[in-house]
Formats: C-alpha cells, structure tokens, sequence
C-alpha cells in the first residue's frame, strides 16, 4: 500500500495546484480556495510540494492548495515528472492553470503599474515591447505545465466570476472525466480553454425576431423557435455523436476535464441554446458543467 494512502486513506481531498501565466488570476483563484475552506499556500518552490502536502496531510488539512508560478523558474521543469510520480503514488493532484489572452495581460499589467516576474528591462519607451516578450517567454516556459492542466481562460472574466468558476471547478463530483460546456461570442474571441470549438453562426439566429431579441437561450421562447429549425437539431446531434465517439478515448487518455466550446456572434442565444441542450443529453453520462462566458460576465 502506497505510504500516501496509509496516511490519508482512498477519500482523501484533492490537492489542487493552481499554476498559469503572470496577471492571468492566480491570487483570486487561490483567494476563492482559502475561502472554501482550503489550506493555500502561494508561491511554492516545486521542490517543495511534496512536503508541503505530507506535512498538511499529517495536519489534518486535507483541503490544501498550493500556487507555483514562474518565479521559481529554475524548478519548473521537475514539476510536471513530479505531478506524475505523486499521482502514481496515490495523490489526487489536480493541476489548474490560469490564462488570458496578451492583450488582456498586458492591459492588466498597465493598469497596476506592476512589472512582470521575467521582465529585466526598466521602464521606457520599449517597456511594451519587453512586457509582450517577458509573457511570450513565460507561456513557452509553462507549455509542458498548461498541457497536462484544467485551463481556465481569464479574458473575459472579472474577478468575481473567477472565483465562481474555480468554486465550482473544485466542486465537480469526482468522476473520470468531467465535461465542461461553455458558451461564448466570436466577436470577443475564442476561448483559450476550449478544446473543442464549435461554430453554431450558420444556424437561424433568434436576434432577427423582434421579440426574441432581448431574451437569451435559456428562455423557453427562444429554446422553442431554434428547436423548430430542422438544421439545428440536426447540428446539435451530429456534435453529440462526435463527442459519444471520442469521448472514451479522452478517458483512457486520463484526461480530468475536457471543454467543449460553442460559439456564435453574440453569445446571447444560439450559443446558450446549444450548451444546454448539449449538458442535458450527457449530464447522465458524465459530470457536466455549464458556462456562458458573456451570460455570466453581466450577471
């Protein structure tokens, strides 16, 4: 028996390591944690994890979460062998990587007035230049990490809305594989978490009915005018028997969350429709949740 689950048992929480990309959030998702009751620690040498998690195992603290960034950049390349030794030992680590877009990173960066951890160069008229290559460089230094981590994109979201979506991240029932569906609008870019991408434009769109307008997908007038289309039911079937097809295939992958994103120009009605019609027909199959990036960022 692994000496991880002699210590803790086979219920033991999750250890959450919340990771990504300098400005992407990090604080507020590890804010969010400390506020559900884990035990947070920020900033964590790799080297350290380890011990950290036995130490607050012995504790007692079994709701623990840790943040490592590229501020210890010489260790970054022992985290990812690391996550998986500790994973073949018993350890239910689950990686959560933050990221947003550069142009989002470098407005946040110009509007706190705070440099970047890779930035050496001091403030000028070339600073814009050296923060967009202090976040190039720090994105190739986290790829390996990003890969094999739940990514949140940060984008769009104010921090309220961050925190409610690392909440109920963390709050997913345990399962294999956890099916993330997420509406959104072109016009305000593709989500980066998304790994799969669906264009639902071509699609009737509610928004040309005066009295639909105002409404979103989630209101049954809205819902009975797109199920009257013959196309888009058959567009949402043939989605369902695409992801029914490969989605055993991400399991066997150890894959703990997979983002299926559906978009279309405002993200007001057709996206929204889509999502939960699609979250309805696998919510018995799989643990599902539900976004609608625009939806919630006006909520």
């Amino acid at each position: 028996m692994s000496e991880w689950m002699a210590l803790d048992g086979p219920h033991r929480d999750e250890v959450i390591l919340v990771t990504g990309i300098s400005g992407s959030g990090k604080s507020v998702a590890l804010h969010a944690l400390e506020d559900a009751g884990y035990f947070c620690v920020d900033n964590l040498p790799p080297e350290l994890l380890r011990d950290f998690i036995r130490l607050e195992h012995e504790r007692f603290a079994h709701r623990v979460a840790a943040a490592v960034d590229v501020r210890t950049a010489n260790s970054l390349p022992v985290l990812v062998p690391l996550i998986d030794e500790l994973r073949s030992e018993g350890v239910r680590i689950r990686p959560i990587f933050l990221d947003a877009s550069t142009d989002a990173l470098v407005r946040r960066f110009s509007e706190t007035r705070r440099p970047h951890p890779l930035t050496t160069q001091p403030a000028g008229e070339d600073a814009s230049r050296a923060l967009i290559d202090a976040i190039e460089l720090e994105r190739a230094l986290l790829a390996d990490l990003r890969e094999v981590s739940t990514v949140i994109d940060t984008s769009q979201l104010r921090p309220a809305l961050l925190r409610s979506w690392v909440r109920s991240l963390v709050g997913a029932r345990d399962a294999a594989l956890t099916l993330v569906f997420e509406s959104f609008a072109f016009k305000h870019g593709v989500p980066l978490d998304a790994d799969f991408v669906f264009d639902v434009r071509v699609l009737p769109n509610p928004y040309y009915v005066r009295e639909l307008r105002p409404l979103t997908g989630r209101d049954a007038p809205v819902a009975a005018f797109l199920e009257a289309q013959p196309e888009v039911r058959e567009m949402l079937a043939q989605i369902e028997q695409f992801l029914t097809r490969w989605l055993p295939s991400f399991e066997d992958d150890q894959r703990s969350y997979l983002t299926v994103a559906i978009g279309c120009t405002g993200g007001q009605h057709r996206s929204v429709y889509s999502v939960e019609w699609l979250a309805r027909r696998f919510e018995g199959r799989h643990a599902t949740l539900v976004r609608h990036r625009e939806l919630d960022a006006k909520g």
